[in-house]
């Protein structure tokens, strides 16, 4: 489903993502692991585009980056570790925005904002702008236009940032669904206990390198080690 190969970031003369290779498969939950700094919110951001590469290529769904990036983007939703909204547009106004971006028919659209906005609890704030909202609001309020689209890709860069107890594990069954459904899923998370609950496999990164990858059985079996 997703392929990145030889893929180099470069951020003025210090290298920050060197000669990455890995695969995301159809329907797999994959985890980025790292100390801060190794280098996973970077591959998030480029993935998105967002960061320029040096060198690589990045493929989803048979789709290149370079060659066709708007339909690069159509296949893929992001949550960031920090909610991006738009100080002039209320909650409704930021779900619409995503429901048009991704050519959403307006029953599903309103099907699903409906759905996800009372599952979230934020039901009450959909005539609300961004300032007068909590951070744990405009989290969940990302996080919901992030889910409204039905991709082949979901990246999430600490999805559990922020959100409540609650939150969370409304947050959680909803990606183990869509990954039962075929939905392929890239996340980073420092809770380790939660990247073990949901991931299929694990990344791990190191100073911008693939330090080594596995299934998560394997990386339970590492973390046990290094605790003892």
């Amino acid at each position: 489903m997703l392929e990145v190969k030889q893929l180099t970031v470069e951020i003025g003369k210090e290298t920050i993502l060197d000669n990455i290779n890995f695969n995301v498969s159809k329907g797999s939950v994959v985890g980025l692991i790292g100390h801060n700094g190794a280098g996973k919110s970077t591959v998030m951001k480029t993935i998105m585009g967002w960061q320029e590469k040096k060198d690589g290529s990045v493929i989803l769904n048979q789709v290149n980056q370079d060659q066709s990036f708007i339909n690069f983007k159509k296949q893929l939703s992001y949550i960031p570790e920090e909610p991006f909204l738009l100080p002039e547009l209320t909650t409704m106004q930021h779900f619409q925005l995503y429901g048009q971006s991704y050519q959403l028919d307006e029953d599903t659209f309103t099907a699903r904002a409906k759905r996800l906005a009372e599952q979230f609890e934020i039901a009450d704030k959909m005539n609300e702008y961004p300032e007068s909202l909590s951070k744990g609001m405009r989290q969940k309020v990302q996080t919901i236009c992030a889910l409204l689209p039905d991709v082949p890709l979901l990246l999430i860069d600490e999805p559990f940032m922020g959100l409540d107890i609650y939150a969370s594990q409304d947050l959680q069954e909803i990606l183990l669904e869509k990954a039962n459904k075929g939905t392929s899923i890239l996340l980073t998370s420092h809770q380790l206990e939660k990247m073990e609950e949901m991931a299929d496999s694990y990344i791990m990164l190191h100073k911008g390198k693939v330090e080594e990858e596995g299934s998560i059985k394997e990386f339970r079996s590492l973390s046990r080690r290094n605790v003892t």
